[in-house]
């Protein structure tokens, strides 16, 4: 057996010498792989194995006792679904306008902070962090009074000037702009600290090179800081993107999708699919369906913003 052994590995030389080096470098960090074990028990047993069964389960028409194979009938009953075009339309308005507000925003606050002293940025630091550390549950509490139609913070404002209140969450042509505006308006504390440690890894011989140029301070910015910070970008825009995509807390917290279906979103129509009507094979298509629509837009951000040396 032991020539045909080596018959084998001297046939596949390059196959061999990977497996070696695998078991060798397995063998040799041992301690840091059983280190890692618990959290790849934990990943496989709440995420792996969670996004897999979701995906046969869209094949099903699966209720509480019992279930049955459907094929493709839960994806067929999502593309002619109005309520899922209705909520797939509201979620891209949510994303399209909220995404690049905070990115940008955040860009500009990280490069009025930057040039700050120590003191002053670590202050500035935690003070648009807070927001993302605060439950959005909280969040979500605070806003819903401020928009309350008859002791609302927003309406008693609009008393000053003798202007009607206005229903602010309880009309279609508002309330899902109010949700907008709401996002938009929290700091997206991520983005700034992000923003702020790669400003910092950025040479300041650029800059003095440009000042020897003649640029200004905002061509340096434009032409110098902007450019270097497209990998940074491309990233936030993502992670806002999935985000906004994932929109729920909100919707359920304030609106609950209404009034009719004018801020329901995909996350929120899943969410009732599966446990309010029960449905769960249907709401797992649902689920499928939204991943490779991020996907996709992921994959568009990626190929417009990756960043090539």
């Amino acid at each position: 057996m032991k020539p045909v052994q080596h018959a084998a590995n001297a046939a596949n030389p390059v196959d061999f010498a990977k497996k070696t080096s695998l078991f060798t470098q397995i063998k040799k960090n041992y301690s840091a792989y059983l280190f890692l074990l618990p959290k790849l028990i934990l990943f496989v047993a709440f995420i792996a194995i969670p996004v897999v069964w979701a995906f046969v389960l869209s094949f099903q028409e699966y209720k509480i006792f019992g279930s049955e194979w459907a094929g493709f009938d839960n994806y067929v009953k999502v593309f002619q679904s109005s309520a899922f075009y209705d909520a797939l339309k509201n979620t891209f308005v949510f994303t399209l306008v909220t995404v690049p507000f905070n990115v940008i925003s955040a860009l500009i606050i990280a490069s009025l902070i930057h040039p700050l002293g120590k003191w002053s940025q670590s202050f500035f630091r935690g003070a648009f962090y807070l927001p993302t550390v605060t439950s959005m549950v909280i969040v979500a509490m605070v806003w819903r009074w401020m928009y309350n139609y008859d002791f609302g913070l927003f309406n008693y404002v609009l008393g000053w000037f003798g202007m009607d209140p206005v229903n602010w969450l309880g009309q279609t042509s508002t309330a899902l702009w109010s949700l907008i505006i709401m996002q938009c308006l929290i700091p997206f504390g991520v983005g700034i600290i992000l923003y702020l440690a790669a400003m910092g890894s950025i040479s300041n011989s650029l800059y003095e090179a440009a000042t020897i140029d003649g640029a200004n301070g905002f061509q340096k910015w434009l032409h110098i800081t902007i450019p270097l910070l497209k990998p940074t970008t491309l990233y936030l825009v993502l992670l806002s993107t999935i985000g906004s995509f994932q929109v729920f807390t909100q919707i359920i917290m304030m609106t609950g999708g209404g009034p009719g279906t004018s801020t329901e979103t995909l996350v929120h129509l899943i969410y009732k699919t599966g446990f309010r009507d029960f449905e769960f094979g249907y709401a797992s298509a649902q689920s499928i369906v939204l991943f490779f629509i991020i996907l996709i837009f992921s994959i568009i951000q990626f190929r417009v913003l990756r960043y090539d040396d």
